[in-house]
C-alpha cells in the first residue's frame, strides 16, 4: 500500500472511530456556532442569554456580557474554529453540529500526522505505529470525539500545526535536494514563509501554539538560523496581525478583555487550585499544574459505599471494575490525569531526546514542546473538565517527531508495540468515561 493510501486508510479509520465513539454528540457547548451565526448577521457579539425554545445558550460558560449592549455577549476565544464552521452555519444555522465537524477534522489530522512522520522516519512500520499512537493513544481522540468548544479549538489548531510543520520539513528537504535555498527579496525562503503562515494560523485557534516558534528557527528552508527565523516569522505575523486587528475591531483592545473578566467573575474551580490574587498567567501556578500534567492519578471511588456491595464478587471480572458506572474501582478525575499515565508511549521519545545535540530536528521539536508546555503550566486552569491533559494537544504535533524517531531507533518490537497498545486501551477507557459521565 502506497503512502497516500495509508493516509486515506488512517483518515477513514479515525473518522469512523471518532464518530462512533460518541454517536449522540449532544453538542452542549457550541460557542463557535453562535459566533459564526453572529458574523453572518453582521455582528461580533452573540445574543446571550438566548432561548427561543429550539436553540438555547443561557447555560453557557465563558461568555462576556456587554454592559452597553444588554442581551449580547462576546466570546473570549480566538476565532478560527468559527471561521471553519462558517460554511456549515450558513447552510444549517444554529443547528450545525460542531462536534461532528470536530470528529471529521480530527480524523483528517491523523492522516496529516502520518504525512508528517513519514517525512521524519524512513521506516514505514515506525511511521505507522507512531501515527496509530497519535490517533488513538493520545487525548487527540478524546478531543475529536467530544468536539465541544474548547476541544474543537484544539482540533483546528492541530490541523494547522501539522500543515505548518510538514511545510517546513518539505522546505528543508527540497532545499537540500536542490543544493541551496531559494530567495525572495534576498533573505526570505518562500516555502518557509508559507510554513510560517500555516503555523501562525494555528494560533488563531489556540494562542499558546505560537510558542512553538523555536521549531521553525531550527527546521525548514533558508539555509541558516536567521533566514529560517525571518522567513517563518514574517509568515506567522500575517495571521497574528489579523487576530490583533480582529480584537481591536470587536473589543477596542489588542488583547481580548473577556478572559480577564471571566477569571475574576466566573471561574470557580477547586479552591485549592485557584488563587484569585494571582494573574491569569502566573509562574506560581507551575508547580501545581506540573503535578496535574505529570502525576495526577485517576479517582478511586469509595468502595465502602452502600451501592458498591458488589465489590469482591468473584463472578465479576476486572473489566467491570474499570467500566461500571455505579461502582468503578477507578475513574478519570475531571481535573485531569497524568500525561504519562494516559499516554505512556510518549516515553518512546527518550531515545531521540538522548541524542538531542546531534539533530536540529529534535532540538527544534523539544524546544517547541517545552515552550508551549511551560506557558500552559502558568495558566490558571488546566482544562477542567477533561480526560487526561487536554493542553497536551497544543504540543502533540511537535512531540510526535521525537516519538516517531524514538520508535524508529528502538524498532517496531514488543516493547514499542506494547507501549502504544497500552496508550490506546487507556484512551479508549477515558473516552468511554467521558461519554458515560456526560463530560
Amino acid at each position: 500500500m502506497g503512502p497516500v493510501w495509508i493516509a486515506v486508510a488512517f483518515v477513514a479509520l479515525a473518522i469512523a472511530v471518532y464518530v462512533l465513539s460518541n454517536p449522540a454528540r449532544q453538542d452542549f457547548y457550541d460557542h463557535f456556532v453562535w459566533q459564526a451565526d453572529a458574523w453572518l448577521d453582521g455582528r461580533a457579539a452573540i445574543p446571550f442569554p438566548y432561548d427561543d425554545g429550539l436553540h438555547d445558550n443561557a447555560y453557557f460558560q465563558d461568555v462576556y456580557p456587554l454592559a452597553d449592549q444588554p442581551g449580547f455577549a462576546l466570546l473570549p476565544f480566538p476565532p478560527l474554529p468559527a471561521v471553519v464552521l462558517l460554511p456549515f452555519v450558513w447552510l444549517y444555522g444554529l443547528g450545525t453540529n460542531a462536534a461532528l465537524v470536530a470528529a471529521v477534522l480530527g480524523g483528517i489530522n491523523v492522516g496529516l500526522c502520518w504525512r508528517m512522520v513519514s517525512r521524519v522516519v524512513q521506516r514505514r512500520d515506525a511511521a505507522i505505529l507512531a501515527t496509530a499512537f497519535y490517533g488513538f493513544g493520545t487525548v487527540a481522540w478524546y478531543a475529536a470525539m467530544l468536539g465541544s468548544t474548547w476541544f474543537l479549538a484544539h482540533v483546528v489548531a492541530s490541523t494547522f500545526l501539522f500543515l505548518g510543520i510538514t511545510a517546513a520539513l518539505d522546505a528543508e528537504a527540497r532545499e537540500a535536494a536542490a543544493g541551496g535555498a531559494r530567495r525572495l527579496l534576498g533573505i526570505i525562503e518562500p516555502r518557509q514563509f508559507v510554513a510560517g503562515i500555516l503555523f501562525g494560523t494555528a494560533a488563531l485557534a489556540r494562542l499558546t501554539t505560537i510558542f512553538g516558534a523555536p521549531f521553525f528557527i531550527w527546521v525548514g528552508g533558508g539555509g541558516s538560523y536567521l533566514r529560517r527565523a525571518v522567513s517563518a516569522g514574517l509568515g506567522a505575523m500575517i495571521p497574528v496581525t489579523l487576530l490583533l486587528a480582529y480584537n481591536i475591531a470587536t473589543t477596542g483592545h489588542i488583547f481580548n478583555p473577556a478572559y480577564e473578566y471571566l477569571y475574576r467573575n466566573e471561574y470557580r474551580p477547586d479552591p485549592t487550585l485557584y488563587h484569585p490574587e494571582w494573574a491569569i498567567e502566573d509562574p506560581r501556578y507551575i508547580p501545581q499544574n506540573a503535578g496535574i500534567m505529570l502525576l495526577w492519578p485517576p479517582e478511586t471511588p469509595q468502595i465502602d459505599d452502600p451501592e458498591c456491595e458488589r465489590f469482591g464478587d468473584p463472578d465479576l471480572g476486572p473489566i467491570w471494575y474499570l467500566l461500571d458506572d455505579v461502582c468503578p474501582i477507578l475513574r478519570p478525575d475531571p481535573i485531569g490525569m497524568s500525561l504519562l499515565l494516559t499516554s505512556p508511549a510518549y516515553l518512546l521519545a527518550i531515545p531521540a531526546l538522548a541524542r538531542l545535540r546531534r539533530r536540529r530536528l529534535v532540538i527544534g521539536a523539544a524546544l517547541a514542546v517545552g515552550a508551549i508546555a511551560l506557558l500552559n503550566l502558568m495558566h490558571f486552569s488546566q482544562g477542567w473538565v477533561q480526560f487526561g491533559y487536554r493542553f497536551s494537544n497544543d504540543f502533540a504535533p511537535f512531540a510526535m517527531i521525537p516519538v516517531a524517531l524514538g520508535i524508529a531507533r528502538l524498532g517496531v518490537r514488543p516493547l514499542t508495540i506494547v507501549m502504544v497498545v497500552a496508550s490506546i486501551l487507556i484512551n479508549a477507557w477515558g473516552v468511554y468515561w467521558g461519554v458515560t459521565l456526560g463530560w
